[in-house]
């Protein structure tokens, strides 16, 4: 559907971005009763790069959706978090999971959202905010957008959202942007092996020095297909004349080396059919890189940094900054408050969930030392007490820094109980 079938040029919200926290953000509006347009410049359903792993953040967003039976109706339903040493140690974490390919996550989203009432338009790319007055404090009525068919078109609207991913080029022509380059980067691929179907049934991530500051992953989906994968934290921590820039890693070559120290990522490149091609993505994460609003614009998903920088989970936290953007709109139309209320209602509720990202910066030193993973798998094997604080941060009820702090670290040293 392209926009010159709009009946109008006007709406209440146009939400960019049909990923998880735009179609949450679009889907929660438009049940509340606002005229909403979500616009992404992918037709649907299209490919998008990522781990495929729902934890329970995630499970707990699709429910509040009200897609999470359709959702788990196509996933394949997994019971543990399986981590894995450099030494070959093991625990698995238990929790409410799952792995459906973004393909048909964001699928089951978008047309969630259309049938709550918001209408979808693709291909269409924002260019663009159109504003009213001058300087950074203009207020935000609408935005350009350009299709490759119909060139470029605008669209006015009481407020944008913007839920446009980790690629910072709507940021930067917003005006939002505050770090141009990523925090981490994955490559990923998907991998066909009927034989290991009965093998792999946990979500897999392994830590290994020769990862380098990074960690691999497995994780099956249906009909022996497995979602195989790197991930580099901290990606452009490197400076190069006072200018961050990438570490010298070659994904693909973290690839290699991920099938060649851990034997069943090994296998499933040698011996299973590739399916399509390994694809690599940035990641935005910890709520870092941006401003979270302008006059008359909200930022969400990981355009404003969603993304958990240990694990490099984002879909649960997408679809709540989705979600937050969503209640504050409608706060803030029902209570008829100020446009700076409500941008403030907006970025508390985001400043609320910062410490849990910091948490998560803190538990990055996994990745930075791979034996502290040993450390942690050796002792929750021995542990009840490990194992539980392990699955309760699964479950975000405990703090992961904790884990890997210097306190946390002599604690896993005390009497086994």
């Amino acid at each position: 559907m392209t926009l010159p079938d709009l009946p109008a040029s006007t709406c209440d919200v146009l939400v960019v971005g049909a990923g998880p926290a735009g179609s949450a953000c679009a889907l929660w509006l438009a049940r509340a009763g606002l005229d909403v347009v979500l616009v992404d410049q992918h037709e649907f359903p299209r490919d998008k790069v990522c781990g495929d792993g729902l934890i329970p953040d995630a499970h707990h967003a699709l429910q509040r959706l009200g897609v999470h039976a359709e959702v788990m109706d196509q996933a394949q339903a997994v019971a543990h978090v399986a981590c894995i040493g450099a030494r070959g140690g093991r625990v698995d974490v238990p929790g409410r999971l799952a792995v459906l390919p973004r393909k048909q996550l964001d699928d089951i989203l978008k047309r969630a959202a259309e049938r709550a009432g918001a209408r979808f338009f693709a291909p269409w790319r924002f260019e663009a905010p159109l504003l009213q007055g001058e300087g950074e404090h203009a207020l935000v009525i609408g935005a350009r957008l350009k299709s490759p068919s119909a060139g470029e078109r605008e669209l006015r609207a009481r407020w944008v959202v913007l839920a446009t991913g980790a690629v910072p080029r709507a940021l930067m022509a917003a005006g939002l942007c505050t770090r141009h380059t990523p925090s981490g980067v994955a490559l990923r691929g998907y991998v066909q092996h009927p034989g290991m179907a009965g093998k792999i049934r946990a979500l897999e991530v392994v830590w290994h020095k020769q990862l380098r500051k990074g960690y691999g992953w497995i994780f099956p989906c249906r009909d022996g297909v497995f979602n195989i994968g790197v991930g580099l934290a901290h990606s452009h921590g490197k400076q190069v004349n006072g200018r961050a820039t990438m570490e010298d890693v070659n994904l693909r070559e973290l690839m290699t080396a991920f099938a060649r120290v851990y034997a069943p990522a090994g296998e499933l490149m040698q011996s299973g059919q590739l399916l399509g091609e390994l694809k690599g993505a940035p990641l935005r994460c910890s709520l870092e890189g941006a401003r979270f609003s302008r006059p008359g614009l909200l930022v969400a998903g990981e355009a404003a940094g969603s993304t958990y920088a240990f694990t490099g989970e984002g879909i649960g936290k997408a679809m709540e900054t989705g979600l937050l953007a969503a209640e504050a709109l409608i706060a803030g139309r029902s209570a008829q408050e100020p446009e700076a209320a409500t941008r403030a209602r907006y970025e508390a509720k985001l400043a609320a969930l910062k410490p849990r990202f910091d948490l998560y910066e803190r538990a990055n030193q996994v990745n930075d030392h791979p034996w502290l993973a040993d450390l942690l798998i050796w002792r929750a094997n021995r542990s009840e007490r490990i194992l539980r604080r392990m699955a309760a941060v699964l479950e975000e009820k405990g703090n992961p820094g904790n884990l890997v702090s210097l306190r946390g670290i002599t604690r896993l040293f005390l009497p086994i109980r």
